[in-house]
């Protein structure tokens, strides 16, 4: 049967694109793709990229404190939100500019339209176009959910953040995850007195206890009124801002609340069930090792399966298709000791195992040390770090490193390095340390703190 591609893709956010890029410059193939919304996705246009800039410029106001200290005359003046934003829209129209430019370079025909599958090789495009292809991709990534509570309807989320006409003089974010904690961080740093409600007994679940423990708690010292185990029970519009009802009996007003209490998978009304793809039971696709779904001719990548949603991870999902279906290399996806950073104040960076993890899993040696660096500690300020090993008694392979501290983000990457070669305590150990720094700490730890 003659297609009209060779490959459609569902999806123009950095895995999509990274696929389409790939099959149509490198294998040859003849590629569509279609996004209804901005093309670079929720990394680029509503996620890592302007959060990050967020982060960068929320830093300011500690940086010109720490100076004056430091000897320098300097004074902080307010912060000029609408002169930031102004700038960071132009820089996401910049980049949105470059990814439609990369599929135009090459050859990838793209359709600014919602596209619907309608059978195992056939798309409808809200356009009113019906395509056809020989493998469809879908990479429509995720969104953030809202609560069900009363008043919901009067909150923002992740989405809307970046486009606020006036920064809000107090602000409540509900949530415990990397968005929720990254943002209280980014707002109490520009300024905004700062709530965060977190029904869980700690934030950043899933993540190393001792190094999220350090998180909240420099969290809370920063300024952040974080308040755990509560959870908002109703919101209504006052003359003054929002009301907020909280578990805890407790009642606030403040001028934005924001949710970021999860993502879900964007699988609504794309015609899966339909033709036979699965869905788990929280929106995902299923898919299998090579993200083949059901319906061999359908596969899927990105946030939408729900696997491990960072955007390097989609990227490398996007290249491992084009591997295995357009150049006749059957490459599964490996998932195992992916780095990642939290972009928090201090940040945290970790790759492997949780100590937790891996304390269920074999024995273990912990090498873990938190100290105030020498940076902050010069000018008075409490501030700690920590680095964090987790080792293997048998294998003394590193399973886990965690690390909380400035630009632990930048660190991590260069660990992860190391960790996935499958280093050991003594390859680490036998590593000369770079004096001063915080990071020497990681390569000059002789005695476990605990084992077993």
């Amino acid at each position: 049967m003659e297609f009209d591609y060779d490959l459609f893709v569902i999806g123009g956010g950095s895995g999509g694109v990274r696929a389409a890029r790939v099959a149509a410059g490198e294998a040859g193939a003849k590629v569509a793709l279609a996004e209804e919304d901005r093309y670079g996705g929720t990394c680029v246009q509503r996620g890592c990229v302007p959060k990050k800039l967020m982060v960068f410029a929320s830093g300011y106001g500690v940086s010109a404190k720490e100076a004056q200290d430091y000897g320098w005359t300097m004074m902080a003046g307010g912060f000029d939100w609408p002169k930031f934003r102004g700038t960071l829209e132009s820089e996401l129209d910049r980049l949105e500019g470059v990814y439609r430019k990369i599929l135009a370079n090459n050859g990838v025909e793209t359709f600014d339209a919602r596209a619907r599958i309608s059978d195992p090789h056939t798309v409808e495009l809200s356009t009113g176009e019906t395509k056809t292809a020989k493998h469809i991709l879908v990479a429509t990534g995720g969104w953030p959910v809202r609560p069900d509570i009363p008043g919901a309807e009067l909150a923002i989320t992740s989405n809307e953040i970046f486009h606020l006409d006036v920064l809000p003089e107090r602000m409540l974010i509900v949530g415990g995850g990397y968005i929720a904690c990254e943002f209280a961080c980014i707002m109490n740093g520009l300024g905004v007195k700062t709530t965060q409600f977190y029904r869980g007994a700690q934030i950043l679940r899933g993540f190393d206890e001792e190094a999220r423990g350090l998180v909240s708690e420099e969290m809370i010292q920063n300024g952040v009124d974080l308040h755990l185990g509560t959870n908002v029970l109703e919101m209504k519009k006052v003359d003054d801002g929002i009301w907020v009802k909280a578990t805890n009996g407790q009642e606030y007003t403040v001028d934005q609340v924001m949710f970021a209490t999860g993502r879900a998978p964007n699988s609504k009304d794309l015609g899966l069930e339909e033709i036979g793809v699965k869905l788990g039971r929280g929106g995902q696709i299923e898919v299998d090792e090579y993200s083949q779904t059901a319906v061999p001719s359908v596969y899927a990548i990105g946030d939408v399966t729900n696997r491990v949603n960072l955007t390097p991870v989609a990227i490398r999902e996007g290249m491992a298709f084009v591997e295995t279906v357009f150049k006749g290399n059957p490459t599964p996806v490996d998932h195992e000791m992916i780095p990642s950073a939290i972009f928090t104040q201090p940040e945290m960076g970790t790759v492997g195992l949780s100590e937790e993890a891996a304390r269920e899993r074999e024995p273990i040696e912990v090498y873990c040390t938190s100290f105030r660096p020498m940076h902050t500690a010069f000018i008075g300020k409490s501030d700690r770090v920590m680095m964090k090993l987790v080792v293997s008694q048998e294998s003394r392979k590193v399973l886990g490193c965690h690390i909380v501290a400035p630009q632990a983000g930048e660190m991590i990457q260069l660990a992860g390095i190391a960790v996935k070669m499958g280093a050991t305590k003594e390859d680490f150990d036998r590593t000369v340390a770079v004096h001063p720094t915080m990071s020497e700490e990681i390569v000059t730890m002789r005695t476990p703190v605990r084992t077993g």
